[in-house]
């Protein structure tokens, strides 16, 4: 499983970070884009996906890695 892949602010733009890397993967003029390049890591990755709002709040994840299914209890 690779890192997570974190979407967040970065000055007016937004960027794509592993976790724990200092340094963006990739800095976009949009969410979206951002979401759409950190959503294709993180599926070849098969690890999760984390979408930051613009104050830095968690808005959303989404898992590409192995899950249980159904999820234990």
């Amino acid at each position: 499983m690779g890192k997570n892949q974190h979407v967040v602010p970065h000055k007016n733009k937004w960027a794509v970070k592993g976790a724990g890397n200092n340094k963006a993967t990739k800095v976009t003029n949009t969410q979206g884009e951002a979401i759409d390049i950190a959503r294709g890591i993180s599926k070849n990755q098969e690890s999760e996906l984390v979408i930051h709002r613009r104050n830095g709040q968690i808005r959303e994840k989404d898992s590409h890695g192995k899950d249980p299914f159904p999820p234990r209890g």
